[in-house]
């Protein structure tokens, strides 16, 4: 079985750990999983790109990027990435971390459905992008070896209907705030001006990915 490089693997510290405790009492088995793999994909992209990053701060923008999701953080108005990144940088100043660090996995969190964005911007910012757009959409997927995906999916399995598992959960933690989803003016404007314009689908992004499942 592959193993994950030292370089991308989860940070033997206490405050790791107290993530991954947090994370595996409070979300579901696929949120959590996803969550890993989001967490191993975007330390291996900044292996694979020479990036310097703090492990942890990528860590903990991993695992608490959909605890928005989820009813216990689940807010009435706030668009879900914000309800995730308050609880991530909560749980950090609860945990001693600088603000300012705190605040680095707030915006890591807060712009990881924002693409063209995040890559522009630190490390970690990047990153956690760079991982959630490998394990839901498989837009990287040619990126990491076949060994290094195997590893990850390895440890941190995919369900076997993760694509549909995955939109379900999104539907399911959004569905009582639509006006949150209110987002990209851009194709609004383009659509308005041209008829014919077909706006890019999220979902159709997925079921289209290299992934199976």
């Amino acid at each position: 079985m592959p193993h994950i490089p030292e370089a991308a693997a989860i940070p033997d510290t206490k405050l790791a750990k107290a993530i991954t405790e947090f994370i595996r009492d409070t979300e579901t088995d696929l949120l959590f999983n996803h969550s890993s793999r989001v967490y191993h994909f975007g330390a291996l992209a900044g292996v694979h790109g020479n990036l310097k990053f703090d492990r942890e701060l990528l860590y903990a923008g991993a695992m608490f990027h959909d605890i928005g999701l989820m009813p216990s953080h689940s807010s009435k108005h706030e668009r879900f990435e914000v309800d995730g990144a308050h609880a991530a940088r909560d749980f950090l100043r609860s945990h001693g971390i600088p603000e300012a660090d705190a605040y680095t996995v707030w915006t890591a969190i807060a712009l990881h459905t924002t693409p063209g964005v995040p890559h522009h911007m630190h490390p970690v910012v990047a990153l956690v992008t760079a991982g959630v757009e490998m394990d839901v959409l498989g837009l990287t997927y040619d990126q990491y070896s076949e060994a290094e995906r195997t590893a990850v999916v390895g440890a941190f399995p995919r369900t076997p209907k993760f694509k549909e598992d995955i939109i379900q959960a999104f539907y399911d933690g959004i569905r009582h705030k639509p006006e949150t989803t209110f987002g990209n003016v851009k194709a609004d404007v383009i659509a308005d001006k041209e008829p014919h314009f077909h706006r890019g689908n999220f979902c159709s992004v997925i079921r289209c990915s290299h992934w199976h499942g």
